[in-house]
């Protein structure tokens, strides 16, 4: 298990490496410009070269070879590419062009409420597509096998902003039952100790701020988790009939074997081996997929902050909020791998 440990987490450095060689090339091709951005249309030339050259962005991008007569091959590195790298490797994220606060602090602050408002809509597909896959199962070619199968579809079809933008219509403008953006309510406050709303809120023991939170999580949360939501519902099902047909089950069921504990215990614990890897994924996918919900909700994670830095051109901000997600999502993977040997002990890692 060491070794697999160690080879994974070895392996990530060519992945991220990889990742980061991506994003600066995609950032660099964006149409625009961040000094005219900051700056606006009507700058003169004078300021707008002045804060390239404060930015770096008057540097070559790749390779500085008109650096080289001055101070030789040192010259070479001195491009944008080298010196984001170079940050990098120190650790060093770099700053936002706009707001000039280091993308690292910005992160610390912003990546709780992502991570908060993904794993609610995870627990929410899982709360919810998990017993629907296992009823559909146990119920296959019947009336409620088609009506949660034509659910799990419609998930998977109908479009995040345009369910959330739903929701608000319906819960919030309409019925008044939840709120219709952000993550505290007006006048509630909390004195934050890990930023994620719903556990500061228990460990403070303050109810008030408690239930703020979780009612401003609903929506984002079922929203968001739509789509893992039908992507579980099918995965459990299709795995379950096939664990359904298995020997050891029919073997089980003639020994006269509860049904309940077949189907929990047998059945569906040698189902979930497909399903934590599609959770894996998915999660993974609602850390990079929630620009559009959090915009949608006004959510202060690291999906809107991204969108915004792409409007403004803003390339630290950029990078280091995708990489950081590619970490996380490389991580949370690493993990579902481990489970695997955990949900079944005949697997083993060497």
């Amino acid at each position: 298990m060491t070794t697999y440990l160690l080879r994974r987490v070895l392996g990530l450095i060519p992945v991220l490496f990889g990742v980061s060689l991506l994003l600066f090339t995609i950032t660099r091709l964006i149409p625009g410009d961040p000094a005219v951005a900051l700056l606006g249309q009507r700058a003169s030339p004078a300021a707008l070269a002045q804060l390239r050259a404060d930015l770096g962005l008057n540097q070559p991008v790749w390779v500085n070879f008109a650096a080289v007569p001055e101070k030789g091959m040192s010259g070479l590195l001195e491009s944008q590419y080298f010196r984001y790298m170079g940050g990098l490797l120190r650790g060093d994220l770099g700053r936002s062009i706009f707001s000039r606060i280091p993308v690292a602090q910005s992160l610390v602050q912003r990546f709780p409420a992502t991570f908060e408002l993904s794993l609610f809509a995870m627990l929410f597909a899982l709360g919810v597509g998990i017993p629907a896959g296992v009823l559909a199962s146990l119920h296959r070619g019947k009336l409620i096998d088609t009506a949660v199968m034509a659910v799990a579809v419609s998930g998977v079809s109908l479009p995040v902003f345009w369910l959330a933008i739903i929701f608000i219509y319906v819960f919030a403008v309409n019925l008044g039952w939840l709120p219709p953006s952000g993550r505290m309510g007006v006048g509630v406050e909390i004195r934050p100790i890990t930023n994620l709303y719903v556990l500061d809120g228990l460990l403070r023991r303050d109810w008030a701020a408690l239930g703020s939170a979780l009612r401003h999580l609903v929506l984002p949360a079922v929203a968001l988790g739509s789509i893992p939501l039908a992507i579980v519902v099918r995965m459990t099902r299709s795995a379950m009939l096939e664990v359904l047909g298995q020997d050891y089950v029919r073997t089980a069921r003639s020994k006269g074997v509860e049904e309940r504990r077949v189907v929990l215990k047998h059945a569906l614990r040698n189902a979930l081996l497909p399903v934590i890897t599609v959770v894996g994924l998915s999660f993974g996918a609602l850390l990079s997929g929630a620009i559009l919900t959090e915009t949608v909700f006004s959510w202060p994670g690291i999906g809107r902050w991204v969108y915004d830095a792409i409007s403004a051109r803003d390339y630290p901000i950029i990078q280091g909020g995708i990489l950081f997600v590619a970490f996380v999502v490389a991580v949370v993977n690493l993990v579902v791998d481990l489970l695997y040997a955990v949900i079944d002990p005949r697997i083993q890692y060497s």
